[in-house]
């Protein structure tokens, strides 16, 4: 394991979360006015619902897909599925979603480059994101054929032990040394997103899980109360 592979795996992790968790705090906390996905509805409507919807949809599956098939430990599942039945669901599921969300992405990144009124207010970090989430999305349907090679499920193990040993402050990316290069892009471009997430549109990512508290918060009570009524009037 060399030093690149080191520091790429073991140190580069925990440098993208630190940034990931305090910029965005400072963000919220320094810049509230930019807290926002910036819109672009009023200036065309045309692609925006369809691929808002398929991006949306696409991206929240990959990222809980991802979120619980990396960081569940394989004895908490071993005794209802096997990994190698388990990898076949993950291939299976995360390619539908990841072509839904290839999809709605194309349609936004192509809307962004080629509407000139859109291209024209859209800030360069705006199109920037969206080429990065793009090619992390290509790179991880690549990666689907390799995934099917493997059988054994040796690397989906791999992969998980490497993210479980990160988030338990563990690090030991000796797993990872034998797999193929677009798995190491792939990790590497995703944590490059959660480096870059506070300086992007993507803070509004942290406003749609805070909708969430909607479902739980007591109702709401409005008072109308009318103002310029002659004396005398009876109060509404």
């Amino acid at each position: 394991m060399n030093t690149l592979h080191n520091f790429l795996f073991n140190v580069y992790p925990y440098i993208c979360l630190s940034v990931f968790l305090m910029g965005s705090l400072a963000r919220f906390d320094r810049d509230q006015y930019t807290w926002k996905s910036d819109s672009s509805q009023l200036l065309r409507k045309g692609q925006l619902r369809w691929g808002s919807n398929l991006f949306h949809v696409g991206i929240l599956f990959l990222f809980f897909g991802h979120s619980a098939g990396l960081l569940t430990p394989h004895f908490m599942y071993e005794p209802f599925i096997t990994a190698e039945q388990k990898q076949l669901v993950a291939v299976t599921a995360g390619g539908i979603a990841g072509f839904i969300c290839f999809i709605g992405l194309s349609l936004l990144l192509h809307r962004r480059l080629f509407d000139d009124r859109i291209r024209l207010t859209s800030h360069r970090t705006d199109l920037g994101i969206l080429i990065i989430l793009w090619v992390q999305l290509v790179l991880g349907l690549v990666t689907l054929p390799y995934s099917l090679g493997h059988q054994d499920a040796g690397v989906m193990l791999a992969l998980a032990d490497w993210a479980q040993r990160i988030v338990t402050f563990r690090p030991d990316a000796a797993g990872l040394v034998a797999l193929d290069w677009p798995y190491k892009v792939h990790l590497v471009l995703g944590m490059t997103i959660f480096l870059l997430f506070p300086f992007s549109r993507l803070v509004h990512v942290w406003s749609g899980f805070g909708t969430l508290a909607y479902l739980v918060r007591p109702y709401q009570l409005v008072r109308s109360r009318k103002l310029g009524l002659p004396s005398g009037s009876p109060k509404p």
